[in-house]
């Protein structure tokens, strides 16, 4: 019983770190590390929802949960079970094991899901977007709205649109540019991954959802941090203003668009000087180890 009072602890833990990281200023200041927060909360948040029925499940063995299930597996095996281990604890393993598929089906069908829109959008591209010497290493398309954005992938492509090529000015337009690419290297479509999957396995946690949010958001100030290192605040703050006041913008599902994603807030974070005590950030990194640390060492153990 021990073992599932810690996992609906870490459960609860996590939930509360959210809260508090949901509303942290500093996260904008420092967003690869707010990335890191969030990516260990949803690594604890999953184990933990296996392992509380799993740990119910395993009482009788009074030990770790993996060493628990190592024992039960050999039970299994000799066709004998410990007293007190009947078929509703069996069944409460089994929904343990049951969400772990889950999770491991939604990431899988994220990532197919993924890949088959970026292998359409990828086919697409190659008819109907162009080469432009003005735009080196970018894909342009003829289309009057404000597109900017990047399709990732293993041969990652850097698209703009004809309207916003009308619509930023030269230095904007590298800025963009920089950002897009910063996608692309960092993989930021891998970090939004487990995030998309365990928003599809848990839709009754409504903080999971909002957890994607501020990772998507947080996804796109590390590229505009990127694009700030190369062209300094103001180009890209413009591009920013520019496509806010465009009003229809383009973003393809499987891609990451500069445009999508709370322009009003980047602009006000790049214009802002950063403020933000480092002490914060290590004490958020060091809290969600911990919590991600918990479960994976009953689990191991």
């Amino acid at each position: 019983m021990a073992y599932a009072v810690h996992f609906a602890a870490s459960i609860l833990a996590c939930w509360l770190t959210a809260q508090v990281l949901a509303v942290s200023r500093w996260t904008w200041q420092a967003p690869r590390v707010a990335i890191v927060c969030w990516q260990a909360i949803g690594l604890a948040l999953g184990l933990s929802a296996m392992g509380v029925p799993m740990a119910l499940g395993l009482t009788a063995y009074d030990q770790p949960t993996g060493s628990a299930l190592l024992a039960l597996a050999g039970d299994l095996a000799h066709g004998s079970l410990p007293a007190g281990v009947g078929v509703v604890h069996l069944g409460l393993v089994g929904v343990g094991f049951g969400i772990g598929a889950v999770l491991l089906t939604t990431t899988v069908r994220s990532i197919h899901g993924a890949l088959r829109a970026q292998r359409r959008h990828r086919e697409l591209l190659s008819l109907v977007a162009r080469r432009d010497p003005t735009v080196p290493g970018a894909l342009v398309l003829d289309h009057p709205s404000a597109a900017a954005y990047c399709l990732p992938g293993v041969r990652p492509r850097v698209v703009v649109s004809a309207g916003t090529l009308s619509l930023l000015d030269r230095a904007e337009l590298a800025a963009v540019l920089t950002h897009e690419r910063a996608h692309a290297e960092e993989r930021h479509d891998l970090v939004l991954l487990p995030f998309t999957a365990l928003r599809r396995a848990l839709p009754w946690f409504r903080w999971v959802r909002h957890a994607h949010e501020r990772v998507a958001l947080l996804v796109e100030m590390r590229a505009d941090d990127k694009a700030r290192e190369l062209h300094a605040e103001a180009p890209l703050a413009g591009a920013l203003r520019r496509f806010a006041a465009a009003g229809h913008r383009i973003t393809p599902a499987g891609t990451l668009g500069l445009g999508d994603r709370d322009l009003d807030v980047r602009v006000q974070r790049l214009l802002v000087p950063d403020r933000t005590p480092r002490l914060l950030g290590a004490t958020a990194l060091a809290v969600t180890t911990t919590l991600a640390a918990l479960p994976i060492s009953i689990f191991l153990n």
